[in-house]
């Protein structure tokens, strides 16, 4: 079939042609919003879930429903290393900007923004890393004490005004928000509690990694009573079903019961799997209706890209030790695994490699579902692993 009309999209974020099984949670997020719009109470929302679940498509899908509510958003990616005040500080006056062109709220606008250039000329010399440079002159006296959680309220504050002056929520989304650091997470919480007692309209919709909902509950232990926590997972198999036959009954294409069986088989259910899938399916299919023979055809050329574009990418992040883990895991299948199983196919003690484990869980690659437990991040990881470190050469290497 013509590879130009593909409806299929894998990609970092990248928008399917069918958004399926997700719309409960999108109207639940709009309520909340609306809700906080019009000065009502209204949780925050986290949204939690591994690797290839959709997480930033709902993000950006949840953005575009609050634009389309006429409510101010900014849109945060958070990056490994880099603090709070340096990702968020140019979003914020981005944002102003926008709310002080509203007559009613130009004034208070203003006054945000001074207190932005107050935030950043007082923060900077513990947050080097952040650049931002401000027209206005800072307000002396508002969040410029140079305490990331006082200051963050109160610039909050400001900032919550203004919205409610222009009849509007401002709405942070943020995204991969378990690499922000606890103590400024616990800064942005408590600047949340804050907007949530006054009823002020400044709303976060976030996701992470399923290790989020910890890290919020140790920087702040009523993080929990803050914020929803809907967790993200793959899609039921009437949902992945609509994921893949929706976009191909649309260029008039039909797919046996049994390839998409062995479709659901292989990517069970995990969205980002469902798109790759469907695009070498497509590619290698003569015609319609797809059968099974196209799928195992496309079933190699998938697994490579899958490698190489979703699984290699995280591999080559990680030091030749936390490789050879993360393979001693895989050894004991899918998990969760006791971190003292994965110690002894190490032949280690588990107090010895609790350092590795904690950088392994900083970096994403893994996480805790219970206590003593480990899991990957990543879905079908312990296959990849076999695929990238085959044989046991591996446990030869330990040390």
């Amino acid at each position: 079939m013509d590879p130009v009309l593909n409806p299929f999209s894998p990609g970092a974020g990248t928008p399917p042609p069918e958004l399926a099984g997700r719309d409960a949670l999108c109207e639940q997020v709009r309520v909340a919003l609306l809700r906080a719009q019009a000065g009502l109470s209204a949780k925050s929302v986290l949204m939690l879930g591994l690797r290839g679940v959709g997480k930033t498509v709902l993000l950006d899908q949840m953005r575009n429903d609050a634009e389309a509510e006429g409510l101010q958003t900014i849109r945060i990616e958070a990056p490994e290393g880099q603090s709070l005040p340096a990702i968020l500080a140019p979003q914020l006056r981005v944002a102003l900007i926008r709310l002080s062109r509203v007559a009613a709220a130009k004034s208070l606008a203003e006054r945000a923004l001074r207190g932005l250039a107050g935030f950043v000329g007082a923060i900077k010399f513990k947050y080097q890393d952040v650049e931002l440079v401000l027209d206005a002159e800072p307000e002396l006296g508002l969040a410029d004490y140079g305490d990331l959680e006082h200051d963050l309220q109160a610039l909050f504050e400001v900032v919550g005004a203004a919205a409610k002056a222009a009849d509007t929520a401002l709405i942070l989304f943020v995204d991969e928000l378990q690499y922000v650091e606890e103590k400024q997470l616990a800064a942005l919480i408590t600047a949340l509690h804050r907007m949530a007692q006054r009823r002020l309209p400044v709303v976060l919709v976030g996701a992470g990694l399923p290790q989020l909902r910890g890290q919020m509950g140790r920087a702040k232990s009523y993080a929990e009573r803050l914020f929803d926590f809907p967790e993200i997972g793959p899609l039921a198999d009437e949902f992945a079903k609509s994921a893949v036959l929706v976009p191909l009954k649309k260029c008039q294409v039909e797919m046996q019961a049994e390839a998409m069986q062995r479709v659901l088989d292989q990517t069970q259910g995990y969205p980002y799997f469902l798109q790759e899938w469907g695009k070498h399916i497509w590619d290698v299919a003569d015609s319609s209706p797809i059968d099974l023979p196209d799928v195992e055809a496309a079933e190699a050329l998938t697994i490579a890209a899958l490698d190489e574009g979703f699984f290699r990418v995280r591999f080559d992040r990680l030091t030749p030790l936390e490789k050879r883990y993360l393979r001693a895991m895989a050894v004991l299948g899918p998990g969760p695994h006791r971190s003292g199983d994965v110690a002894d196919e190490l032949g280690r003690g588990v107090t010895s490699l609790a350092p590795l484990r904690s950088k392994l869980v900083k970096k994403g690659m893994i996480w805790s579902p219970n206590h003593g437990d480990t899991a990957f991040t990543v879905p079908l990881f312990d296959e990849f692993m076999f695929r990238a470190m085959p044989g046991d050469d591996w446990r030869g290497e330990l040390g």
